[in-house]
């Protein structure tokens, strides 16, 4: 037994130096932790426990015949973090450069459907050359099949994945498909086809960074939700995400004890007098949430709307709303896309939505109609309209047209909406609705500007208040703004048994 235990712990030994210690080396050289460092500062303390870790490929061809693979590179097992069950896979670029094969595939697979069952959430962190070239149709069915189960989890278990290193290929369909993306400054990049393959067909130069970067993909292409300065950062950002979440579907997010409501009489200064001064949101939101922690999502995509997670009175929820320092709050396709993707989040793992509004309407221009704003902004009316969970919404100042519709108006569905006395409720802005309703009395008038001017308060009068739409019954109550929190606290205490059927269908077809 001894001569065997020995034999055990020196194959024990050798998998789990991965490509072994040179290799490693030139990992740590390059900023990058190893596969088995990322899942040590992820996981808590001692927990994890790892699956199929002397799993080897089977590929006879190209040479790869006796070619020895340790855990055939990606480390795979269950986890704690925070005190919860997670499933993790962790791809090891040491090993092959972390190619993804048969046998890798399934072994990612496997911890997918234990996820599925466990109903836990799964942490997929990347760090990966592609598809392993030499064992060809059998990559394929590989990535094919791990695209199955994202699909098939999603909105059952959480999803999040951390791209480390490259992430190419067919490979970024996986991320694409999970609920939040975070990459690493500088070390990351994804992208369908390289620069080589590019200037190839295309005649295009770029680089790797240029290309498909995490800042490229956090500002521009919206396909990554945070970035991260290296990978212990990105790991503590996942713990942190994790902390605000459900198991699964089935459950309610874990609730913190209340720190306690009291009155923020900050929030009567900050909205300035003058309707087109701008003023920043998240000093809003910070006055609102529990220990003013806001957890911002697409922090630097489409930034004339915020969304992120937080907590109120020791709720787990998220947060979407205007941001009138950018486009004066305006709507436009991507803040649509950025707002319906995270409202539909909430949704599926039953996290109640408060809504912050404050909009002139949606951003017009020749680029929006033509770039299909119709159809981006049918996403944000269908994402509110869909949600069940209990649904609150505080209207700070403007809200005009069919962005006072889009944003979680009761019209589609809210539970309670709250007024601040300042707020506009109306078809749209004073200034472009008197030119509309008084054209002929403006034209015929001796004194034009004099006649518009007075047009122009008179209307105001009548809707740049919230009187009128509380009067309809389309508002639940005008508040004081520094009995916000108070407010929103109460309502859900009220909404907490709320339960909300739905048509039977297959499923609804969201205008994508």
């Amino acid at each position: 037994m001894d001569d065997k235990l020995k034999n055990f712990f020196e194959i024990d030994r050798k998998v789990s130096l991965g490509g072994g210690e040179d290799r490693i080396e030139k990992q740590h050289k390059a900023g990058k932790l190893t596969a088995r460092e990322r899942i040590e500062a992820l996981c808590d303390e001692g927990s994890f426990e790892e699956t199929d870790k002397f799993v080897k490929h089977r590929a006879t061809t190209f040479g790869l015949e006796g070619k020895d693979f340790p855990t055939d590179g990606v480390v795979t097992g269950i986890c704690s973090v925070n005190g919860k069950k997670v499933a993790v896979f962790s791809q090891d670029f040491t090993v092959q450069g972390g190619s993804l094969g048969e046998m890798h595939a399934k072994k990612i697979m496997k911890v997918q459907d234990m996820a599925l069952k466990l109903g836990i959430p799964i942490v997929g962190i990347n760090d990966s050359g592609g598809a392993r070239i030499q064992e060809g149709v059998d990559s394929l069915f590989g990535y094919g099949g791990i695209f199955h189960r994202n699909t098939l989890s999603s909105g059952v278990v959480p999803q999040i994945t951390v791209i480390c290193g490259p992430c190419a290929g067919g490979a970024v369909y996986s991320p694409a498909i999970t609920d939040f993306i975070i990459m690493v400054r500088d070390n990351s990049q994804m992208f369908i086809t390289g620069p080589q393959v590019i200037k190839a067909v295309t005649g295009e130069e770029t680089s790797m960074e240029e290309l498909g970067g995490a800042l490229v993909h956090n500002s521009k292409s919206g396909n990554a939700h945070f970035i991260a300065d290296n990978d212990k950062e990105a790991m503590s950002l996942v713990r942190k995400l994790l902390d605000f979440l459900p198991q699964n579907n089935a459950e309610e997010p874990y609730r913190l004890p209340s720190p306690g409501v009291v009155d923020e009489e900050k929030l009567r200064a900050i909205i300035p007098d003058n309707p087109k001064q701008s003023y920043d949101v998240k000093d809003i939101i910070s006055l609102l949430v529990d220990g003013g922690e806001f957890i911002e999502v697409h922090k630097h995509y489409a930034k004339n709307m915020v969304v992120g997670f937080a907590r109120i009175g020791g709720r787990a929820l998220g947060i979407v709303a205007n941001q009138p320092a950018v486009f004066a709050g305006s709507l436009d396709i991507n803040a649509s896309d950025k707002a319906a993707r995270f409202i539909r989040f909430l949704d599926a793992f039953n996290l109640p939505i408060i809504t912050l509004v404050d909009t002139p309407g949606f951003l017009p221009g020749v680029s929006q109609e033509h770039g299909g704003i119709i159809r981006h902004g049918a996403k944000l009316l269908y994402s509110y309209s869909e949600a069940s969970v209990p649904k609150v919404t505080l209207i700070l100042r403007k809200a005009y047209g069919g962005a006072y519709i889009a944003m979680g108006s009761q019209h589609l569905g809210a539970d309670m909406v709250f007024a601040w006395p300042g707020a506009e409720i109306a078809v749209m802005g004073p200034e472009g609705a008197a030119n509309i309703i008084f054209r002929k009395e403006i034209e015929s008038s001796s004194e034009p500007e004099k006649t518009r001017e007075e047009k122009i308060n008179e209307y105001k009068e009548l809707f740049a208040n919230p009187y009128v739409a509380a009067s309809r019954g389309y508002i639940e109550s005008i508040i004081d703004p520094a009995r916000s929190r108070a407010e929103i606290c109460r309502a859900l205490d009220i909404l907490e048994t709320k339960t909300e059927g739905r048509p039977a269908k297959k499923h609804g077809n969201i205008p994508l």
